[in-house]
């Protein structure tokens, strides 16, 4: 939930939203709004097509982030290249990860796709919101999955993605996992303008809110159905920013 400039917005409370699946609105049970835990897999882009000056730019961002991040929250450091490879396992420990990060070097092509599947996999069971910070020039080489796959990965998850594009374009498939998922996607090559936009990410990461109900509509048993949700907030020039819906089974 942010203001006109990105910043998040403090003070909503439930009467604030309205709540639609199918276009119906429905009734919200639960509602919780702060800083809730955090677990978050920054996966970095460390292919050929990223060294030199990509690379160190990624590391260093990732390095921001690492450090908005309060004590407890938990993190994990994945390196992408033609294979994914978690180089610091989930935990609060940040000495670690930045030592991961400093070891971190080129090597091999961009299976990103198939790295977005793993990614979310190996932070879906974490406690706490879940979080995906990619860091990558985008362009995928030799994945086995399609950018289909990755999307319908998102889509039945419950992990945010921040696809962040270290390129001069942004890639269309950055922009959908973003939506899919309650995130946001963004572009830059330079230096200070990517530090401000991990600190914002970890600033909007932390101030969340949460809400609930039970569907109006019975859920029928071993059927599968997607249901679409939106989320309104009845207060002006604001962008809120949640899952487009799940998968009711």
């Amino acid at each position: 939930m942010t203001d006109r400039t990105g910043q998040p917005i403090m003070g909503l409370t439930r009467d604030d939203f309205t709540v639609l699946e199918d276009g119906a609105a429905q009734t919200v049970s639960v509602f919780a709004a702060g800083d809730f835990p955090l677990s978050v897999a920054i996966a970095i882009d460390r292919s050929f097509s990223m060294s030199g000056d990509r690379l160190a730019l990624a590391k260093s961002a990732a390095r921001t982030f690492l450090g908005e991040l309060r004590p407890s929250d938990q993190a994990m450091i994945i390196a992408v290249g033609s294979d994914t490879e978690t180089v610091a396992p989930l935990s609060a420990d940040r000495q670690a990860q930045y030592a991961a990060l400093t070891r971190l070097d080129s090597w091999g092509t961009t299976g990103l796709y198939d790295a977005v599947i793993r990614a979310i996999d190996a932070i879906q069971t974490a406690k706490g919101r879940r979080a995906l910070v990619l860091l990558s020039d985008g362009n995928d080489r030799y994945s086995e999955a399609s950018a289909a796959d990755a999307l319908a990965k998102a889509r039945r998850s419950d992990v945010m993605i921040y696809p962040i594009a270290l390129g001069r374009e942004r890639p269309v498939v950055f922009a959908e996992l973003a939506t899919l998922t309650g995130g946001r996607s963004f572009q830059s090559s330079r230096p200070q303008e990517l530090n401000t936009i991990l600190q914002t990410i970890a600033s909007e990461l932390r101030h969340q809110y949460l809400l609930g109900y039970s569907p109006s509509r019975p859920i029928v048993q071993g059927e599968e159905q997607w249901r679409s949700i939106a989320v309104r907030v009845n207060r002006p020039d604001v962008t809120v920013r949640a899952r487009d819906g799940y998968l009711a089974k």
